[in-house]
């Protein structure tokens, strides 16, 4: 699979910051700003909104290292998901920028999620799914840390998906940002299933009669 990122032919801007001292003492007092300087409360909607995107990206990354970690340990096939999360925590630092800028401040390269990224979402699940079993069931998080890391960046995203679809009832959102949120979450599933299966950890699949009531 190619290692490069379908965006189109313009590139998008880089970044213009120099962070010299970590706190500012500005949002003390319960604000922050977006991306064209307007003052908004921590707690928006919009603010949520790119936060939890920030907060699936730190998941992502500890993702990152479980599977390179494992790469070096010797199960070699996990080396395939390093250059995709590698990828997906840029993507995701795109689709923050997006967020954290009102739609009328947004510009031509202003970084965002674009149909490309959304596609080859979709090539890599539907390519990594062919592998492996048909379900019969849900599957409940185990098998290996690697595969729970997954499933928590799983959640994370549905729940970062949800705030947005809210966000844009009032708000204008756009459509890549939901659909990539939504293609994401699928590739982490598909993803978590691929890691226990390139490690031979058996999946445990959801049976309600495991349930204590149900075997008492």
């Amino acid at each position: 699979m190619s290692d490069t990122t379908e965006k189109g032919t313009d590139e998008f801007n880089e970044p213009r910051m120099a962070i010299n001292r970590v706190y500012t003492k500005r949002g003390d007092a319960g604000e922050t700003s977006l991306v064209g300087g307007e003052r908004v409360p921590k707690d928006a909607r919009r603010i949520e909104a790119y936060g939890t995107v920030d907060e699936l990206n730190a998941f992502v990354g500890a993702a990152l290292v479980s599977a390179r970690e494992a790469r070096d340990s010797g199960a070699e096939r996990l080396g395939e998901l390093v250059p995709m999360l590698r990828r997906v925590q840029h993507e995701l630092f795109n689709l923050g920028a997006i967020l954290a800028t009102r739609p009328d401040q947004v510009h031509e390269a202003q970084p965002r999620i674009r149909a490309g990224e959304i596609t080859r979402l979709e090539a890599e699940l539907d390519e990594m799914n062919e592998a492996l079993p048909a379900l019969r069931s849900f599957v409940l998080p185990g098998g290996s840390r690697l595969s729970v890391e997954l499933h928590q960046c799983r959640t994370i995203c549905r729940r970062a998906e949800r705030i947005c679809v809210t966000l844009a009832r009032d708000e204008e959102v756009e459509a890549e940002s939901i659909g990539y949120l939504n293609r994401l979450s699928d590739a982490l599933f598909v993803w978590s299933r691929w890691a226990d299966w390139a490690q031979g950890c058996a999946e445990t699949l959801w049976d309600p009669n495991e349930a204590s009531s149900s075997s008492s």
